[in-house]
């Protein structure tokens, strides 16, 4: 029996085409072709993405300051004291044994719920 070739067949006129002579040197040097370009775009992208994380800190430390000693003692005085039997009293005084339902008014194009 004859033995096959290991090549493939590929045309003369293949030779020439981009990919041919892409898959020729990649078997010669794939790091630089393959390798290469891979970390560099993993490094970049650490480069690129660095900024926009920075950004996320900073909004996010804008949200979240520190008080100063002025506004810090002015947090508290806008508060309504808050007494147990106060609370009681007026919750019992409200009548919660007699309400009735109503349905909240939707926007335009939203669904109502109802099949």
């Amino acid at each position: 029996m004859p033995v096959f070739q290991n090549r493939k067949y590929r045309p003369a006129g293949d030779k020439s085409t981009f990919g041919a002579q892409y898959r020729a040197v990649m078997a010669k040097r794939p790091f630089m072709l393959f390798g290469l370009p891979f970390l560099a775009v993993i490094i970049g992208g650490s480069f690129v993405l660095t900024p926009a994380t920075a950004i996320r800190y900073e909004r996010h430390d804008r949200k979240v300051r520190q008080l100063t000693k002025e506004e810090e003692l002015s947090v508290g005085k806008n508060k309504r004291k808050v007494d147990m039997k106060e609370e009681y009293y007026r919750l019992a005084a409200k009548d919660i044994d007699n309400w009735e339902q109503k349905r909240v008014t939707r926007l335009k194009g939203e669904s109502d719920g109802v099949l």
